[in-house]
C-alpha cells in the first residue's frame, strides 16, 4: 500500500486500545467499522450453544479482521478477543466507503486482501472437515513458516490450548502428535520454537495425516 493511501487512512482512522482477554466485538453486534491490529493479538472466535468455543482466526500486527460484516452493511458473524495488551486501528464504514470510492487503487488492495483471506478460510474448513490431527497440526507449521519468513525455524505465537482449539482437537493430543513428529524427525520442539528437520516429510504428512 502506497504512502498516499496510507495518509488517507490515517485521517479517517482512530486508535483503541484493549486489555488482555478483553472483547472487541460479539458476535450479533453490527458490523459499522473494521479493524487492523498494530500491536498485539487477537483471536475471532464462535460459541455454540453449549458454551464450546471455536477459534477461526488468530491475528497479529498488520492483520485486517471484520471487514466482511462491515461492507455487507450486517451484524458481525463471529467474535473477537485481544489475546493480550492490544492496540487496534478502527476504520469507520461510512467513512471508508467513501475513500474507497473516491480512490480505486485503495479498493484493488482491499479485494487483494479479501481474496487471500477467503482462500485461507477455505483451506482451514477443509483441514477441520477433511484432514486428520496430524495433517491439521503439520498444516499449520507450514503456514507458520511462511507467514514468518524463517523455512525451518518457526515461533508458535499461541499457546498450546489456543493451538488445539485452532485445529479441532484437546492439548493432550497436540502435545502427543509433536512428540510423534520428533520421534519422526520431523521436527524439533524447544517450548515456543519449532525448528523444522524435513520439510519434505512434514508436507508429506499435511497431505497424509499418515504418521506412525
Amino acid at each position: 500500500m502506497c504512502d498516499e493511501h496510507l495518509e488517507k487512512i490515517e485521517d479517517i482512522a482512530s486508535t483503541l486500545e484493549f486489555k488482555s482477554r478483553e472483547i472487541i466485538f460479539h458476535e450479533g453486534d453490527k458490523g459499522d467499522g473494521f479493524y487492523m491490529v498494530e500491536k498485539g493479538k487477537i483471536k475471532v472466535f464462535k460459541l455454540s450453544f453449549e458454551g464450546k468455543e471455536q477459534i477461526l482466526h488468530i491475528y497479529g500486527p498488520g492483520h485486517l479482521f471484520g471487514e466482511v460484516p462491515a461492507f455487507s452493511g450486517k451484524n458481525f458473524p463471529a467474535s473477537s478477543m485481544a489475546l493480550e495488551k492490544t492496540r487496534i486501528i478502527f476504520l469507520p464504514r461510512d467513512k471508508f466507503v467513501r475513500l474507497i470510492t473516491d480512490t480505486p487503487g485503495l479498493s484493488m488492495n482491499l479485494l487483494a486482501d479479501l481474496s487471500m483471506r477467503l482462500r485461507e478460510f477455505t483451506v482451514q474448513i477443509e483441514n477441520l472437515s477433511l484432514k486428520e490431527v496430524p495433517a491439521r497440526l503439520a498444516a499449520y507449521i507450514l503456514t507458520l513458516s511462511n507467514e514468518q519468513k524463517n523455512s525451518d525455524k518457526v515461533v508458535l505465537p499461541i499457546s498450546k490450548a489456543q493451538l488445539s482449539n485452532l485445529i479441532g482437537t484437546t492439548p493432550e493430543t497436540v502435545s502427543r502428535i509433536f512428540k510423534k513428529m520428533m520421534a519422526a524427525a520431523l521436527i524439533d520442539v524447544q517450548t515456543k520454537t519449532i525448528i523444522i528437520k524435513d520439510m519434505d516429510g512434514l508436507t508429506d504428512l499435511s497431505v497424509s495425516g499418515s504418521l506412525s
